[in-house]
């Protein structure tokens, strides 16, 4: 078969008088001076628009690394002491030396260490004070999997044990004690505790000591926390323990929701003036779960957790529950509010649990504005989470739980929005809800289910309380007495 050639169009005979014409154009050098001229501005605002944009024409010019903010008098880069970012080397000595370095700064205002983009192996390693850990869009630090890299630690004065075993723990991967003015932040670089490992060897009784944290901070103070991923802890992901003024804010965690065990993603530990803030957390235990010991080492360590705020969240927890207060509780948690957060596809929404043996308290505590979407229980106070360190503890050290207010909570799909256990050891007391609506999966009679619970319903709320509460109209005028407190509508098969 022959080609046969379509007509010649307008474009072709566009094409064949542009040939005619060049040679004419660029005869004058004025003229040729422009067209260099407009070519050359052409070429800078390419440049501009992969800068700009992160895409754009790539045929000349790689896409440039997005610029590091220098945030401290000084700045360092991790491959100025040696880094290798290719995923196989181990960079833990040259995190040790650039820490080093930064801590001799602090009377010019310390020090940033930069994390460029690449996979950055390391064992664990210590902070300093005054010092900014910066990780670049595109940087990944890589914790070891080997335990034998991990230095074992004292346990925690306020747990006694070392929460899986007795003794000594792993530290975490990134580490600090008794520091001040402390910033880890970037372009949404990661933190990656290839945790994977830890937990296959836990499930399989392998470890001798309890798994290391990702991030631990202690007994320190001006601690922000900001614009980072961190992922597949082997243990808690993020815990501040005996901190103050402590920022933490738009800050992504993650961990696989099964098969990734108490992969908590940030425990307040003992903490006092806490912002927790703008974040999305989706892992394998509670996401938020606020603690101050355990029982009779935390009474006699006698830390309380307070001045605590939690708003603006996403978070997701298939096991356990997405904002926590406990178990771990006997140095006391007060002054809690939790405003503006989504739980979805959770197990339990939010949660309080104790049990007779950790003594302290939970009070005043806010809950407002929370969405429940698809969750089994929404909001639960458990008094009977009999875990406890050894025989030592004290069973009549009961805790108090008092003084806790909902107002403005909806949601659908849940199976049971509430279930308060109280007991008679432990009374709750002063629960205030007011404003709810939650749509149900599941029609049964005693889906609101209370036990030795006393407090108040304000107005009209959806599904109809328990017997247990006094109701109040809009205007906190009492409108019912209820009949009895101790009630039991518990029902823990559904």
């Amino acid at each position: 078969m022959m080609e046969t050639s379509p007509p010649l169009g307008r474009f072709q005979y566009q094409r064949l008088d542009l040939k005619r014409w060049v040679p004419t154009f660029l005869s004058s050098h004025k003229t040729l001076f422009t067209v260099l001229w407009i070519a050359a501005f052409g070429s800078v605002f390419l440049w501009q628009q992969n800068v700009v944009g992160g895409g754009g024409f790539n045929i000349f010019w790689r896409t440039p690394v997005r610029p590091m903010p220098k945030l401290r008098p000084v700045a360092f880069n991790l491959t100025d002491f040696g880094g290798v970012g290719d995923g196989v080397t181990v960079n833990t000595v040259a995190f040790e030396r650039a820490v080093s370095a930064i801590s001799k700064l602090g009377k010019r205002g310390g020090g940033q260490l930069n994390v460029p983009p690449g996979s950055w192996l390391t064992g664990p390693f210590n902070l300093t004070s005054h010092m900014t850990l910066f990780l670049a869009e595109g940087a990944v630090i890589l914790g070891i999997q080997d335990e034998k890299y991990w230095p074992l630690m004292p346990p925690l004065p306020s747990y006694g044990y070392g929460r899986e075993h007795p003794g000594p723990r792993y530290g975490s991967l990134i580490h600090g004690q008794n520091l001040k003015d402390v910033v880890i932040t970037g372009h949404n670089g990661t933190i990656n505790g290839q945790g994977q490992t830890w937990w296959k060897k836990y499930r399989q009784k392998l470890l001798n000591h309890t798994r290391g944290p990702h991030v631990q901070i202690m007994y320190s103070s001006d601690i922000v926390i900001t614009n980072i991923t961190l992922r597949d802890s082997p243990f808690w992901t993020l815990h501040p323990y005996d901190c103050k003024n402590v920022t933490i804010r738009n800050v992504t965690i993650l961990a696989p929701i099964f098969e990734a065990p108490n992969t908590d993603g940030i425990d307040p530990d003992s903490c006092e003036d806490m912002i927790i803030e703008d974040c999305y957390i989706s892992v394998g235990d509670d996401a938020i779960a606020i603690k101050s010991g355990w029982d009779q080492y935390g009474i006699a360590y006698g830390r309380p957790a307070k001045n605590i705020l939690i708003r603006n969240l996403v978070v997701r927890s298939m096991v356990s529950a997405g904002i926590s207060i406990g178990s771990e509780m006997s140095g006391g948690v007060s002054n809690v509010t939790v405003e503006n957060v989504i739980v979805w596809n959770s197990r339990r929404a939010v949660r309080i649990k104790t049990a007779p043996g950790r003594g302290g308290y939970v009070q005043q505590i806010r809950y407002c504005n929370l969405t429940f979407d698809n969750v089994r229980v929404g909001i639960v106070m458990k008094t009977d989470y009999n875990e406890h360190p050894d025989e030592g503890y004290d069973p009549k050290a009961v805790p108090v739980i008092q003084d806790i207010s909902f107002t403005s909570i909806h949601g659908q799909g849940v199976r049971v929005p509430v279930r308060i256990h109280g007991s008679e050891e432990i009374p709750i007391k002063n629960v205030t809800f007011q404003d709810m609506s939650v749509g149900l999966t599941y029609k049964k009679k005693h889906i609101f289910q209370c036990a030795f619970v006393a407090g108040r319903v304000i107005g009209t709320i959806f599904p109809a309380p328990c017997e247990n509460l006094d109701r109040y109209d809009e205007q906190g005028h009492l409108v019912r007495r209820s009949a009895s407190q101790n009630t039991t509508d518990i029902d823990y098969d559904f």
